[in-house]
């Protein structure tokens, strides 16, 4: 039952004082009345009426009820739209944590997509380098990219994968040669992502999807890729970066492909929340938005 439409048919039986006029007035049975009666008295744990077959009277409870009815049935009716408003018309701020590179490049672009569905809504970009604790940092989410998510208690929705992409100059190829398979990379300058690569391992996957696992090292790792990308471009030695990364250096040719027939490993991004059961409504519809969005993208598997 609700208890506005509840609340308004016991007004329209306590100022008429009749069952069956108040279902004339308000177009409906005598039997949905009294139901409706009996609810709310349940519902309020007290007799509102007394009725026989010839009168019905307003008990002390049923008089308090009639005196308050029309503050109540407001007071419902405004908790009732403040309520649906978030879904019908989303708004406030949505706090996304994320690497910096792709947050600057590639997240914005989404975020200004999004707001322009949704104008109510706020969000505020936050680095993020995959160890934020989301509630100490008050984010609603934030987007990790890992090859795999270090810890499996996390709430995560999966937004899409990135392949990746192994590269070097032409300086350092020309200067040390180029491998022809993953296990000669042992025998070159490999620059580590610390974080997506923290035992120093590379993945590879061959025409006929063997797996292929070397041990990498060199003389420069780092949590940033942007440094890594820098030393690479300059001809210190061998890097793997997401295909969104380095796309416009190919392009460019500051960068090129390293052994094209074996395909590293790809990254999984995920947004990364709070809370699945009680997840807000506007943050449904960023990661729901984001899912769409890198789903047309042309590096995205």
């Amino acid at each position: 039952m609700n208890l506005v439409d509840c609340v308004e048919v016991f007004v329209e039986v306590a100022r008429s004082l009749s069952f069956s006029k108040a279902a004339e007035s308000l177009g409906s049975s005598k039997s949905s009345i009294t139901k409706k009666i009996a609810w709310l008295e349940d519902h309020f744990e007290a007799q509102l009426l007394n009725r026989n077959t010839k009168r019905v009277s307003l008990t002390e409870s049923g008089r308090a009820l009639l005196e308050n009815a029309d503050t109540l049935s407001a007071t419902l009716r405004q908790l009732k739209e403040q309520v649906r408003s978030p879904v019908e018309y989303p708004s406030g701020r949505i706090r996304v944590g994320t690497p910096p590179s792709f947050g600057a490049v590639h997240l914005a672009p989404a975020i200004q997509a999004f707001l322009q569905h949704y104008p109510r809504i706020r969000v505020s970009l936050l680095i993020d380098d995959g160890r934020s604790d989301l509630i100490a940092e008050n984010l609603d989410l934030s987007v990790r990219i890992a090859p795999r998510l270090r810890d499996t208690n996390q709430i995560a929705y999966k937004i899409t994968v990135v392949p990746q992409m192994l590269v070097a100059s032409r300086t350092y190829l020309a200067e040390h040669g180029s491998p022809d398979a993953p296990r000669d990379l042992e025998h070159h300058n490999c620059l580590v992502h610390s974080l997506k690569a923290p035992t120093g391992t590379w993945t590879f996957t061959d025409a006929s999807n063997q797996t292929h696992a070397v041990s990498v090292s060199g003389t420069f790792n780092s949590n940033l890729g942007e440094s890594i990308q820098h030393l690479a471009r300059l001809g210190h030695g061998i890097a793997m970066h997401p295909r969104y990364m380095v796309d416009q250096d190919l392009d460019a040719g500051r960068l090129v492909p390293v052994l094209p027939d074996y395909r590293p490993e790809g990254l999984d991004i995920y947004a990364i929340v709070q809370t699945r059961r009680h997840l807000p409504y506007k943050v449904r519809l960023f990661v729901d938005h984001l899912r769409t969005w890198f789903s047309h993208t042309t590096w995205a598997q």
